[in-house]
């Protein structure tokens, strides 16, 4: 083996060293994931943490809808007539529409008038007296120009006897109250449109019959 060869030898661990850092040096520093989940505000338990059963009526609540751009998983914002955009690290913590649906029965289950409320697929062997359908338009917040941004919160309801030839007792157009909103805030928006189907479960309490309907 020359002297050349030996030299060559001798150098080859320095020679994968300084590579192998310059490769490390090469890779993109680990970025901490910054992404926030939330979940729609409830009513707070009772002392109990168990919720008594109020009233007689039995309600089926079948599958809440939303508009399909709600369904991406960011909140939203929207940011002019025809245009939204997606807060990146802001998500909900689950589906919107299973958030909207259990809040709402929550809220249900409070009214003084009710006392069951049953989610779809209903259970064959209990009774409904009333189903209710809702359907999401909007859910988010809305950022006005100069003007400030807003929560904002907008449904059709649907009230029917239950079976499947249901009759409509009440349909709908529900609005919830503009609320302020700073336009940066994620957690007090998600936590305002809460409140607004706490609002929406008010409105469909307040359309309900006051007796069962004729068997």
């Amino acid at each position: 083996m020359t002297p050349r060869h030996l030299a060559f030898l001798c150098l080859l661990p320095a020679v994968l060293c300084l590579l192998l850092l310059a490769g490390c040096s090469l890779l993109p520093p680990v970025q901490a994931d910054t992404t926030r989940y939330y979940v729609l505000t409830g009513p707070a338990p009772g002392g109990s943490g168990a919720q008594p059963i109020g009233g007689a009526l039995r309600l089926g609540l079948k599958a809440v809808e939303i508009a399909p751009y709600l369904k991406k998983g960011p909140l939203v914002v929207r940011t002019g007539d025809n245009e939204v955009a997606f807060a990146a690290a802001a998500r909900w913590a689950e589906p919107l529409d299973q958030e909207i649906a259990r809040t709402l029965r929550l809220r249900l289950l409070a009214a003084p008038a009710v006392g069951r409320v049953f989610v779809a697929p209903f259970p064959l062997d209990e009774k409904r007296d009333f189903d209710v359908s809702v359907q999401v338009l909007r859910c988010e917040g809305v950022r006005e120009g100069g003007s400030g941004a807003l929560a904002r919160f907008v449904a059709l309801l649907e009230l029917t006897t239950a079976g499947a030839n249901g009759r409509v007792v009440a349909r709908k157009n529900f609005l919830a109250p503009d609320a302020a909103w700073d336009g940066k805030d994620f957690a007090r928006l998600a936590a305002l449109l809460g409140d607004a189907v706490g609002a929406l479960a008010q409105e469909v309490a307040a359309t309900l019959p006051e007796k069962r309907p004729a068997e």
